[in-house]
């Protein structure tokens, strides 16, 4: 006869494995047995169930558009489509580190075209490097919190997915911080879309959007100050590259003994002129996943929408992220000393390209956004949004959308770096 707490046992597996089979996608039965082309979205759907990687699939209520979360990757999406399983695929995702099923215990790049992250990652108060380290690459190490650990379930519809964690870090100054984080995504109609961006969208016009809210909580007794350590809410979106990917960013015009620099560009080694132009309220960057390099803008020069372009696809993919409008601290991720760890960037993109070795990680490209510095007293939170359209189809009408967020006729961004 079993004791009781063996049954406990039993009924605590029967219960995790209902959760984690309700967490899959349901595919039609004839989808399982396709052969999805890769770079569509049903080839990633199949390809994360056949790696036992928990996933969760967002639907719009007016198309086949779909967005593919994973509670055990912290609430990512993992990807999105605006035509169900054939449609293209718009995430990157790391198929070979999945598909070996190995953990690095420095970090486990898997992808997915919008993770949770928290900042600063360099400085004093960095959390990716232990008290008293030089912070150099071989003693950098994600917390496993926003890397490997997943995020609780909350709850969960058809179009949104409430995540939850609880968790303890300390920075490289000793501090302790207790954090609390509740993410919601949702998948967005083309309703939503077209009201949020205030723009018309012909139905001819294939989209997929989603917008995550980001709840950062102070859970400890003691305040997160300038003095001892803060964090902030950090979101990377890894997208697919393209041969004539171009990353656009409008802004504020000003001279730079009053603003600043335009942008950071010497993150990784000063960006070439011919990956990156500047003029007119406008930064252009090349993303093609051929040259390691990034930019950052301060707050000062930021303003709250980023966009690319993919003229092979004839996809554009918007972000708009939730900039307040006083001025605000950011958190300063470089690494080593620093003048003022509350002088940061609040928009950055990667373009992700070989190393020294010649070995490369991707490629992939990256638009990312940040909160200002969690200043919280206990039991405070902040809320960062984040917003991503992809939409795809006529140059004439997605033009139409570039004129009217940006200011700027689509064929002004696909010819800034045809002369170069």
């Amino acid at each position: 006869m079993m004791g009781s707490h063996t049954v406990k046992s039993i009924l605590i597996i029967l219960i995790l494995s209902t959760i984690v089979m309700q967490c899959i996608p349901k595919t039609d039965p004839a989808d399982s047995q396709k052969a999805f082309e890769r770079g569509t979205y049903g080839y990633d759907v199949l390809f994360l169930q056949k790696n036992e990687i928990s996933a969760i699939e967002l639907k719009a209520p007016d198309s086949e558009a779909r967005v593919l979360l994973s509670p055990q990757y912290q609430g990512r999406v993992m990807t999105s489509s605006a035509r169900g399983n054939e449609g293209m695929s718009f995430g990157w995702i790391n198929y070979d580190l999945i598909s070996s099923k190995k953990i690095n215990p420095q970090f486990n790049p898997v992808g997915g075209e919008e993770r949770f992250w928290l900042g600063p990652e360099g400085g004093p108060f960095s959390i990716y490097f232990p008290e008293g380290k030089k912070q150099e690459f071989e003693n950098w190490v994600v917390p496993p919190e926003i890397d490997t650990k997943p995020f609780n379930v909350a709850s969960q519809t058809n179009g949104t997915c409430v995540f939850t964690a609880q968790f303890n870090l300390q920075n490289a100054s000793g501090t302790h911080l207790e954090v609390g984080v509740e993410r919601e995504v949702s998948i967005l109609s083309r309703t939503q879309s077209a009201e949020m961006l205030g723009v018309t969208l012909d139905a001819s016009l294939d989209i997929v959007a989603y917008q995550s809210k980001n709840e950062l909580t102070n859970r400890g007794s003691d305040k997160w100050s300038p003095e001892d350590g803060f964090l902030s809410v950090w979101l990377l979106c890894m997208f697919n590259p393209s041969e004539k990917g171009i990353v656009f960013i409008p802004y504020t015009e000003g001279s730079e003994d009053e603003l600043g620099n335009i942008c950071n560009d010497d993150y990784f080694g000063k960006v070439p002129a011919e990956r990156l132009i500047a003029g007119n309220g406008m930064l252009y960057f090349k993303v093609d996943g051929k040259k390691r390099s990034k930019i950052g803008l301060s707050p000062f020069r930021a303003m709250n929408l980023a966009g690319s372009y993919d003229e092979i696809n004839q996809l554009l993919t918007i972000l708009w992220y939730s900039k307040p409008e006083e001025e605000l601290p950011y958190v300063n991720s470089k690494w080593g000393k620093q003048d003022n760890p509350l002088k940061g960037d609040v928009i950055n993109s990667y373009n992700d390209g070989p190393v020294a070795d010649g070995s490369i990680m991707g490629p992939f490209y990256e638009i990312e956004s940040s909160s200002p510095a969690a200043l919280l007293d206990s039991g405070e939170s902040i809320i960062h949004t984040q917003r991503v359209f992809h939409i795809s189809g006529d140059e004439a009408l997605l033009n139409k959308i570039t004129q009217s967020l940006f200011n700027i006729e689509l064929e002004q961004i696909k010819q800034v770096f045809k002369n170069q």
